[in-house]
């Protein structure tokens, strides 16, 4: 028997088969009738606006079937169908639930991204042909790992590809918010912008600063590098184990954590999401800031406890924040982090340069045909 695929037929073709010899043929019989092939089953359904129907029938092609979560870059996706049956939540917005339960029934390779959480439920509805899950992200906490060990599944990830990106952003974040850019800008747009004042819209500088960096990875070691030239003073991280050649680049120190909050004037998280940095930056990691220090985070929004973040910002424990990611996301517009003028949320930027995001779908493709065929994939994640 061939493997499973997806195949649409428009009002067109289904109005000149439909409906069928009998109205006594089961829904699959019924579906045959029209496409010339065994069915296992399918929808109906508006596309662009016209109706048709969509069938899971059975393909002789040999190629393995993908399911896709989201619309990819289309160097990505011809990769992708180049060898293999491809289904995909063709939009922008992530595929609803009910829908990814669906369309994983019977594929051999999963394309994910992270915003769908890929768990036993998932995984059981795939079946056990299911054969390799790829994500398009560097982070991978929504999926779960036990389950895939369990299964003898291979992860593909994106890291490195988005380093610089991210890099840069956390960079331009930094600026943004130490030298307060939007409040600036809302001042200029609200009339505010009147005599010059010595120190009205003053912010702080990073020339003779000490910056902290919680996690120097990969990110974390290429913001260091792009923010020497400023002239910081003292670089510090803190981790679970020493970096000595990422740190010797930037004459980094590795301190203990409340050291390096305790001294630095800009603390930066650049770390993975574990159980172990859950929430971690709480009210008594802020408390251990300088008054004038400014918290940066481009990792994961879950390293964060927003709450007691909202409470430092508003008594005036930290300075300011500047957030690229955020829990959840996309953060509620009516969010009390969102009413702050010392808080500066960007909506998961990071890596959003058509350059990079067009590198982490194709790797994440490679990732997953190698898996498919049983190879060592590019880039996998160590179960």
């Amino acid at each position: 028997m061939g493997r499973p695929k997806w195949e649409y037929y428009p009002e067109a073709t289904v109005h000149s088969k439909w409906p069928p010899p009998s109205e006594n043929m089961n829904f699959a019989l019924k579906l045959q009738h029209f496409c010339n092939k065994p069915a296992l089953f399918g929808c109906f359904l508006k596309r662009e606006g016209s109706r048709g129907i969509l069938v899971r029938s059975m393909s002789t092609t040999g190629k393995p079937n993908v399911y896709v979560t989201r619309r990819i870059p289309q160097k990505a996706l011809d990769l992708l169908q180049g060898e293999c049956n491809v289904a995909q939540w063709d939009a922008d917005n992530p595929v609803p639930r009910v829908e990814l339960l669906k369309g994983v029934k019977g594929i051999d390779g999963l394309y994910c991204l992270l915003t769908d959480k890929i768990d036993t439920e998932v995984l059981d509805a795939a079946g056990p042909g299911l054969k390799a899950v790829s994500t398009m992200s560097v982070g991978y906490d929504h999926v779960s790992l036990p389950e895939l060990r369990k299964r003898k599944l291979p992860l593909g990830y994106t890291p490195d590809v988005l380093t610089d990106a991210t890099a840069e952003l956390t960079v331009a974040l930094l600026l943004t918010t130490s030298r307060r850019l939007v409040e600036g800008v809302q001042e200029v747009k609200s009339g505010g912008w009147g005599t010059w004042i010595p120190l009205w819209m003053c912010g702080s500088g990073l020339s003779g600063s000490t910056v902290g960096i919680v996690g120097l990875g990969r990110i974390g070691a290429a913001v260091a590098e792009r923010l020497k030239p400023f002239g910081v003073s003292r670089f510090l991280y803190h981790g679970r184990n020493p970096k000595p050649e990422a740190a010797g680049k930037v004459g980094a120190e590795h301190v203990g954590l409340d050291d390096l909050l305790s001294e630095s004037d800009f603390v930066i998280a650049t770390c993975a999401l574990t159980p172990e940095t859950k929430e971690m930056f709480n009210k008594t990691v802020f408390s251990k800031m300088k008054s004038s220090a400014i918290f940066i985070n481009t990792s994961r929004g879950g390293v964060v406890h927003q709450e007691d973040l909202c409470e430092a910002l508003k008594s005036g424990t930290i300075k300011a924040a500047g957030l690229d990611v955020t829990t959840p996301e996309p953060l509620p517009t009516d969010h009390p982090l969102l009413t702050l003028d010392n808080c500066v949320v960007l909506p998961h930027i990071g890596s959003a340069t058509v350059e990079t995001r067009t590198e982490m779908a194709v790797l994440a493709a490679r990732n997953l045909l190698a898996g498919l065929k049983g190879e060592k994939m590019p880039a996998q994640v160590q179960l």
